[in-house]
């Protein structure tokens, strides 16, 4: 184990519940009914297409998934759930959406530039806001299960290094569901998002700059760029676009996030997020 990584394990972990035989049962019944509110949430986020109910019932089903994991954490843990914490909290957002859309533009971006990717017309804004709806719900779901379930208990009970890596093969594979996915899109996903929202969660010791990253990256790539997300079915989005050339490259029919430019361009963040992170263990 290196250095920053003893320094990010030995950070104070608060929101990390002490195992107990009776808490392993605990703790099981949480993982898995929350995991099952998370698929329900991303199966319900996915069904409206009017832009009008997507923008309500995304939002709504984001603050009940939050509620529950509150709830959930209050009557297992016997503790605030302070990963979701009101401190900086619309500062981490707007700071982690700016991100993802500062991150999809730049992969974009330089597809277009190698010839990978074009926009043909424009789309739809009302596809746009439908999709930003789903998103809202999707990042949310996503967020508090994988980094506040699953990385933090693993995180825990074995440590950073192994948290990151069984959190983002378990997202990865997550993905393998979606209708075009594929074993290279897992494994970009697993870097990507896995690893990469893992690490931002770890800058922060809160869930809010991983959700905004989360949606600012998904909304971008599929309701602006009109791209597909993660091998998901194609939405109405501000633009319509083709893509080109070797899948490496554009990433196919997985979309953007296949190409190996978007895992270097996520690479950059995971390292920019470590360094914070193995920062703030030090002044913790």
């Amino acid at each position: 184990m290196t250095e920053s990584t003893q320094h990010l394990t030995a950070q104070a972990q608060p929101e990390t519940p002490a195992f107990t035989q009776r808490s392993w049962l605990k703790t099981t019944a949480m993982v898995s009914g929350l995991a099952v509110a998370m698929l329900a949430t991303n199966a319900l986020a996915a069904w409206p297409r009017n832009p009008v109910a997507a923008l309500a019932i995304g939002p709504l089903l984001a603050l009940a998934m939050i509620s529950l994991y509150i709830w959930t954490v209050g009557r297992v843990e016997h503790r605030k759930a302070v990963e979701l914490g009101a401190a900086k909290r619309w500062r981490h957002i707007l700071a982690g959406t700016g991100l993802g859309l500062l991150m999809s533009g730049a992969t974009v971006g330089i597809l277009a530039l190698c010839g990978a990717y074009a926009i043909t017309g424009w789309g739809s804004v009302s596809g746009m806001l439908a999709v930003a709806g789903m998103m809202c719900a999707i990042a949310v779901s996503e967020e508090v299960f994988f980094r506040g379930v699953v990385f933090r208990l693993l995180r825990g009970r074995w440590g950073t290094t192994v948290a990151l890596g069984i959190s983002a093969v378990l997202f990865g594979l997550v993905h393998l569901v979606n209708p075009d996915a594929s074993l290279w899109g897992a494994f970009a996903i697993m870097i990507e998002a896995g690893i990469m929202l893992g690490a931002a969660y770890l800058a922060t010791g809160s869930l809010w700059l991983a959700i905004g990253v989360h949606f600012g990256w998904n909304f971008a790539i599929t309701g602006l760029f009109g791209s597909v997300t993660s091998g998901s079915e194609a939405r109405e989005s501000l633009v319509t676009a083709t893509s080109s050339g070797p899948d490496w490259l554009s990433g196919g029919s997985f979309g953007p996030e296949a190409s190996i430019v978007a895992i270097l361009v996520c690479s950059a963040a995971i390292v920019v997020f470590l360094v914070v992170a193995r920062n703030r263990a030090k002044a913790n």
